[in-house]
């Protein structure tokens, strides 16, 4: 299984909910003023963004992808078209691209700039990629800690550290299945911090506007970044 579906399992057991739509706001508070036909979300999750796009404008063309078949399973069950596949294997020119809640953060600097170079070939001319990545405050002083909740069939606990610029949070969970018993599973899940500085350098897009966000407390805990490619 890959680590990510795991995450899929239990992501409504983390409280996400609500910062997820706030998340969401932000990105369409960007967008509101701009015409465009055709938008891919990366890492698309479960389709709830997708689907706020598909009400909210008169996008033609909707295409979500995600590495979590569960994810794109719940995606497509809105009606949303979405597949399991790495961008780079994908074909098609977009005027919008967005990658949301920390998408970009589980690549490490080599995946990244590969990202990036996928991105830039996917993108039409004069087309825009948004995305959000954590600060380092929001590294140090929101994600790391531990977690444990109960819903009486799961029991989750998450043990999460941050050292040297890299994220590493481990995952076990409990299921209930037939005659009481429990089912044990568990995964890491590593997220990298990445300087808007670095990620300028590995792109020939153009960073052209910035936004800092707050969804937890006074804390600056992303940065929204908005590139163009030019030609």
């Amino acid at each position: 299984m890959h680590n990510l579906d795991l995450y899929a399992k239990v992501e409504d057991l983390l409280g996400i909910e609500e910062a997820s739509g706030d998340l969401q706001n932000y990105y369409l508070d960007t967008l509101k003023n701009l015409s465009f036909d055709s938008l891919l979300d990366v890492g698309c999750g479960k389709g709830a963004f997708l689907e706020r796009i598909q009400k909210e404008f008169q996008t033609q063309k909707l295409l979500g992808v995600d590495l979590s078949p569960l994810m794109v399973e719940a995606t497509q069950s809105r009606g949303i078209e979405a597949h399991v596949i790495d961008i780079c294997h994908l074909e098609g020119s977009f005027e919008v691209i967005t990658a949301m809640f920390d998408t970009l953060n589980y690549l490490d600097k080599p995946q990244l700039k590969r990202f990036l170079g996928c991105i830039e070939r996917l993108l039409a001319p004069n087309g825009l990629f948004l995305f959000d990545v954590n600060t380092l405050a929001g590294f140090e002083n929101v994600a790391v800690g531990s977690y444990i909740v109960d819903d009486q069939t799961r029991f989750l606990t998450i043990d999460s550290d941050f050292n040297k610029g890299i994220y590493e949070a481990e995952f076990t969970l409990f299921s209930q299945c037939d005659n009481d018993c429990f089912t044990k599973e568990q995964a890491t899940i590593k997220q990298y911090y990445h300087k808007v500085k670095e990620m300028c350098a590995m792109t020939s897009l153009e960073l052209i506007d910035t936004l800092d966000i707050y969804l937890y407390d006074e804390i600056q805990d992303k940065t929204l970044l908005m590139f163009k490619r030019l030609f």
